[in-house]
């Protein structure tokens, strides 16, 4: 009779344990489906490379690597010199050709005043006034040419475009630097978001406008963001087309398939006081929004 019980004591344990592993199972798959998450997640923000719209001499460098910078700060100088005597050169030009159509239509309304009296020709008085509309053309030239000057003038002094960070700074008084040539860079503050690689078999349940919960590595307060929009698009290895050819496909074929991770990008909306955001930082991400009981705006193609 001991023996008896005893076996169905086993039974009904080892019963209990199959269905709560079971259960375990499929409350783990209904987690994972309900609320799709991702350890694959990245933090980012747009860099703004740094490049001098004139050439020069750096003579001053006003920042520091890794400073924060507001819109319009001045970044590094350039030599103004050379750009104060083309402003010069520009000015003394701009009068030169300033005096030179001014007496051109003076000219050009003498002959017209005798044309009128039947004291000169026609063509004279023809010639006369294009001389005076290139003479204002030219004159229109010079104050192009001081524009420019000027403008060069202010741009010898490089301003930050974006509030953010400066990066990559290498740049020292007595380098030269050429226009448009990149001299550092900037982490613009404004635009950090997540990307979140999702494998595509959770893609269904993730809609814009999802709540998502972003922990970030080695940060135990957790970030929030909502889902912005689903990548369209990313690249296929198996295919290569060549311009002017037929595509080439892999001929070799792996029967075990990896599920596609598709990027979802994620506006911060919410950080906690005291995290530092970098860009590059590892992320899990998680979609919460019908796990709190939210549903999401249906996605629009």
């Amino acid at each position: 009779m001991i023996s008896r019980l005893l076996r169905f004591r086993r039974q009904l344990l080892t019963l209990l344990l199959a269905g709560g592993a079971l259960l375990s199972g499929y409350l783990l798959w209904h987690e994972d489906r309900i609320s799709p998450w991702t350890r694959d997640g990245r933090v980012r923000a747009d860099s703004v490379v740094v490049a001098p719209d004139v050439s020069g001499l750096v003579v001053s460098v006003d920042v520091r690597d890794n400073q924060e910078v507001q819109k319009g700060e001045i970044l590094f100088r350039l030599d103004p010199r050379r750009f104060s005597l083309a402003l010069s050169a520009a000015r003394a030009l701009l009068l030169e050709r300033y005096a030179a159509m001014v007496e051109a239509i003076r000219d050009a309304r003498r002959y017209r005043e005798l044309l009128q009296s039947g004291h000169a020709s026609a063509e004279r008085a023809e010639i006369m006034e294009a001389r005076a509309l290139e003479a204002r053309a030219r004159y229109e030239g010079a104050v192009a040419r001081l524009g420019s000057a000027q403008l060069d003038m202010i741009r010898s002094a490089v301003r930050a475009r974006v509030n953010g960070y400066v990066t990559n700074l290498h740049l020292r008084p007595g380098d030269f630097v050429r226009r448009g040539e990149a001299s550092l860079a900037l982490v613009d503050r404004d635009s950090f978001y997540v990307d979140g690689y999702f494998e595509e078999t959770k893609l269904p349940s993730i809609r814009p406008g999802d709540r998502m919960e972003i922990r970030l590595m080695g940060v135990r307060p957790p970030l929030y963001g909502v889902v912005e929009s689903l990548s369209r698009g990313v690249s296929d290895f198996e295919r290569s087309e060549p311009s002017g050819s037929v595509p080439r496909v892999n001929p070799t074929f792996s029967w075990v398939r990896l599920a596609q991770r598709i990027p979802v990008r994620i506006r911060i909306v919410s950080v906690p006081p005291g995290v530092l955001l970098v860009a590059g930082q590892t992320a899990t991400v998680i979609d919460v929004a019908q796990r709190d009981g939210r549903v999401a705006p249906q996605r629009r193609d």
